[in-house]
């Protein structure tokens, strides 16, 4: 893995993205979404996980986070390996119209990996960018909100339940936020 993409800074705030394995639209379902919701309140109240900005998309997850406690590598590999599970668990229990399509899928993007038992939700990494500037962390956080509106889902950022976009205009969102 490339040293470009990794927390060195444990202090500081890191723009990353958790990506759904050949980017598979999951989060169409809000069963789905809720397991990434409530795993991302579990990380801020136990794990230290701060989080800046937020944006839950149909296939990928976008994230401004910092955090004073557990280290930023650790959360996200724990967040990830509990949301698999969980939303493969899911899967057996909801009526889910692309279940056996998701699951072919999964464990497809698990069969050549010895350290993944049966079923692959998440692609490797989460791409760490280390947001040392205000004009950084600004772009990004645009970024973030403005993703909605450019997959025309919303009209404006505020409007996407999914997303902190609501927290920067004041209006409490779904998890959370530390603003910038």
């Amino acid at each position: 893995m490339s040293e470009k993409y990794k927390f060195h800074d444990p202090s500081a705030r890191y723009f990353v993205t958790l990506t759904v394995v050949y980017w598979i639209d999951l989060f169409t379902r809000k069963e789905f979404k809720y397991i990434i919701l409530d795993s991302l309140r579990y990380c801020q109240q136990q794990k230290g996980l701060a989080i800046h900005g937020w944006v839950l998309m149909g296939s990928h997850l976008h994230m401004i986070i910092s955090t004073q406690q557990e280290p930023l590598e650790a959360i996200m590999r724990d967040l990830k390996k509990y949301t698999s599970k969980q939303i493969v668990k899911t899967l057996f229990e909801i009526n889910e119209s692309r279940k056996e399509w998701l699951l072919r899928a999964f464990t497809k993007a698990a069969q050549d990996i010895k350290r993944v038992k049966n079923y692959k939700v998440w692609q490797d990494g989460n791409h760490p960018v280390l947001l040392d500037t205000n004009a950084m962390l600004t772009q990004r956080l645009d970024y973030i909100h403005h993703n909605p509106v450019e997959a025309e889902l919303v009209d404006e950022p505020e409007y996407y339940w999914y997303s902190s976009a609501r927290d920067y205009i004041g209006q409490q969102g779904l998890l959370k936020v530390d603003l910038l």
